[in-house]
């Protein structure tokens, strides 16, 4: 049950904006890398980004995102130049990165950089960026999976303050089924439509939030 944020057709632009825009917030404004991000999220932007939105994700260039990032919580700060260079920076391989991954989990911004902040990304640039995405990707996954040690499902199932046996009377999935799921001893990314739908529905939450990661050596075989 493959599903990506939005259509690859904008992928590619996605990451460029996303690449051109941390460049820009760090190289040209003299931002904090993990201030910006924050302030990305915070803005509403990277909502709109995460659904792959025509007019952010194609129809503006990075600095013009990055100006409006920052003009929604400091409109004094000056943001007048518009540069964008050739060469790329350790902040624009950041953010091309993150977009892809963001685009292949179809996390929200906030929950990737929770778990792995902008500037870690970043740091990861001197050893990743010659060995193509794959490599970024699963070390994201691996960092990601360290910080929320719960599946999504027992995340929501948690959250919702029910116990396994309410669940599975709920969805009519077995429990026995749910407590391999939350153990990880089944993917639920395997399961069928039919039981990742019915668990859906019983924890009031997309189908897509329950998917399990998978690699990118999966994703691309």
């Amino acid at each position: 049950m493959e599903m990506h944020a939005y259509d690859d057709v904008y992928l590619e632009s996605s990451q460029n904006i996303m690449g051109h825009m941390f460049d820009y917030a760090v190289n040209e404004l003299g931002m904090n890398l993990d201030d910006f991000a924050d302030r990305f999220i915070i803005s509403g932007i990277a909502k709109e980004m995460e659904r792959g939105n025509p007019s952010f994700s194609a129809g503006r260039t990075g600095p013009e995102i990055a100006k409006l990032v920052v003009n929604s919580s400091d409109p004094d700060m000056d943001s007048s130049y518009e540069i964008m260079y050739v060469d790329r920076s350790s902040e624009y391989w950041c953010g091309w990165t993150a977009a892809y991954y963001q685009w292949l989990r179809a996390f929200p911004y906030s929950y990737i950089f929770r778990a792995v902040s902008a500037s870690n990304i970043r740091e990861m640039y001197g050893i990743f960026h010659e060995m193509g995405i794959t490599k970024s990707v699963n070390e994201i996954d691996l960092r990601i999976r360290e910080y929320y040690q719960d599946t999504n499902l027992k995340r929501f199932r948690k959250n919702l303050g029910i116990s396994q046996k309410e669940l599975s009377l709920r969805s009519g999935v077995p429990i026995r089924q749910i407590q391999l799921f939350e153990q990880r001893q089944r993917d639920i990314g395997k399961a069928s439509a039919t039981t990742v739908l019915a668990l859906s529905h019983a924890l009031y939450c997309d189908v897509k939030d329950l998917i399990l990661f998978k690699t990118a050596e999966e994703l691309e075989t």
